[in-house]
């Protein structure tokens, strides 16, 4: 023979995966490996996890319609089966489907509404339907992930814009050639810094520019408005939106998503919404649940006003104990702690004193910018002033943060009351210093022997 074959016995083939398992092993290092964690829902504000009963500090269900028990039961009656087997056009589209749909419309004020299967493939479908090649959007920085691959799917031109910032928005339009159609799209209250977009700004923006303007309004519905529409009825825009998203699975404590607008709208988003046309319908058992909360919220919209005004007593109270809230002006607050791996110290103290209160940390993609993870804290309407009040003094005693100039400086007691790792930024360096030395002057729970402060970060 002119050649032989070279045996491979003695060698192991390297597997078209094996990168995978080299990413996780990085991710571990950097603090940022997710896994999964078995919460077991015990009311609406306990859980169990890994065996230790908790106050849930890390819902979404904030008006706590999840464990009413109207809703429940409005979830398991008059069903002959659970799943829905078919697609809305091809024959998913139950009565209870269009009965929530009307409803929707009705709450909204709105024309029209169209229930989709989650809130992510109502921001994905609503984009990529909306705009395509040859067109632009204009997508605040920080939005959520489906309106991020919403953009991406569309293969329109994408803009990001800086976190809030209308006047760079407005300075990317003026210079913007492109001729095709134009779409601003922006969450209007951020899921992990609790604070609102400049929505009064963006109609403004949209109007002069004859841009379509979609707002994503998940964490606002139910909380904010007078009737608990959202933000864009509490800055009374929502005339001038001509997209408005909302979920199902949040205050509203179902499962799914809607985008409600003008009939031509929902219309067009029947015919042309992917995700809405090829997916299988979401169970009627889920709309029935969504009706029945709906109906609630309708029936005492205070609901919401009045976890707005726990959220903000909860706020002062931490902001005076020196934590940094960052923009929060919501339900939804976070302890802002910079690395990823305090945060999860932090995580893990309040776990160890029966709260569960998530670390938040990257890569969530565009949500969760570097050096600024944080641990959540989410008030609902079913927390009560006593648990508040237990986890502010868990808190005080768990921790030290400062604030300087509204830039980030912060401690953290790792192992209260001994010891307090602090973290600065490079341009704050001096300022921080100054502001440990104020706390040391004022606060005798520290053994200052045992202080480490951290080398500044760039």
């Amino acid at each position: 023979m002119a050649g032989s074959l070279v045996s491979s016995t003695n060698v192991q083939a390297r597997s078209a995966l094996d990168w995978i398992d080299e990413a996780l092993v990085e991710l571990d290092a950097a603090q940022l490996l997710r896994r999964l964690r078995i919460n077991e829902r015990l009311g609406p504000v306990r859980c169990r996890i890994d065996g230790r009963e908790l106050i849930d500090f890390g819902s979404n269900d904030y008006l706590g319609l999840a464990a009413e028990p109207r809703v429940i039961e409005a979830a398991g009656a008059n069903h002959a089966h659970w799943g829905s087997a078919a697609s809305p056009l091809v024959g998913g589209h139950t009565p209870s489907h269009e009965r929530l749909a009307r409803k929707l419309a009705e709450f909204e004020g709105t024309e029209a509404a169209l229930v989709f299967a989650s809130g992510y493939a109502a921001n994905v479908g609503a984009i990529t339907s909306l705009v395509g090649k040859g067109d632009v959007i204009y997508s605040d920085e920080l939005n959520h992930a489906s309106i991020i691959d919403g953009c991406r799917l569309s293969r329109a031109a994408i803009r990001p814009y800086p976190h809030g910032n209308a006047t760079a928005l407005a300075e990317l339009m003026a210079d913007d050639s492109v001729t095709g159609r134009r779409l601003i799209v922006t969450d209007s209250l951020f899921s992990m810094d609790g604070d609102a977009a400049p929505l009064v700004e963006l109609a403004e923006l949209a109007d002069k520019h004859g841009a379509m303007l979609m707002v994503d309004e998940a964490h606002a519905t139910g909380v904010f408005g007078r009737t608990g529409r959202g933000l864009c009825e509490e800055l009374a825009i929502e005339d001038r939106v001509h997209i408005r998203v909302g979920t199902l699975s949040k205050a509203l404590g179902s499962v799914g998503g809607f985008v409600s607008g003008r009939r031509s709208l929902i219309d067009w988003l029947i015919n042309r919404a992917r995700p809405y046309v090829f997916s299988t319908a979401h169970p009627a058992a889920a709309c029935e649940a969504a009706e029945e909360a709906l109906s609630i919220l309708m029936a005492q919209p205070e609901r919401g006003h009045e976890l707005q005004a726990r959220a903000a007593k909860l706020r002062e109270k931490l902001y005076s104990q020196g934590w940094n809230l960052g923009p929060s002006s919501s339900q939804v607050i976070p302890l802002i702690v910079g690395g990823a791996e305090t945060a999860l110290e932090l995580s893990q103290a309040l776990f160890q004193q029966g709260f569960f209160v998530p670390a938040i940390r990257p890569p969530s993609e565009n949500t969760v910018m570097a050096d600024h993870s944080h641990d959540l804290v989410v008030l609902t309407t079913a927390s009560n002033e006593g648990d508040a009040k237990l986890i502010t003094e868990v808190l005080e005693e768990e921790g030290i943060h400062a604030t300087v100039d509204g830039e980030f400086a912060s401690g953290f007691l790792a192992d209260a009351p001994m010891t307090v790792r602090v973290l600065v930024q490079k341009d704050d360096e001096a300022k921080a210093k100054e502001t440990l030395q104020r706390i040391r002057d004022e606060d005798d729970r520290i053994d200052w022997s045992k202080v480490d402060v951290g080398e500044p970060e760039d």
